[in-house]
């Protein structure tokens, strides 16, 4: 009787030992890849991919976008206390 309480005892023992290496082992994997993801990007190391596919509308701007920005400086001024005066 003794005999099967202390192999049952002994079994147990290595189960948890060996669940206990594998939690070990799956936060170290998780932490490498935490760091791995979250490394800062170094300088031309990254590359963005795509370009505008008109790039020449952006060479003058349309009367529409002209009137939001004239808009735009005229508010920012009067938040500011500044008389925005338009040419």
């Amino acid at each position: 009787m003794a005999d099967s309480v202390s192999i049952a005892q002994v079994l147990l023992f290595v189960a948890s030992g060996a669940l206990l290496y594998l939690i070990m082992k799956m936060i170290k994997r998780n932490q490498q890849s935490v760091i791995a993801d979250n490394a800062p990007v170094i300088a031309g190391s990254d590359e963005l991919g795509g370009q505008a596919k008109d790039p020449a509308q952006f060479n003058e701007p349309d009367d529409g976008a002209l009137d939001e920005m004239g808009d735009l400086l005229a508010s920012a001024a009067e938040a500011q206390g500044i008389e925005y005066e338009e040419d």
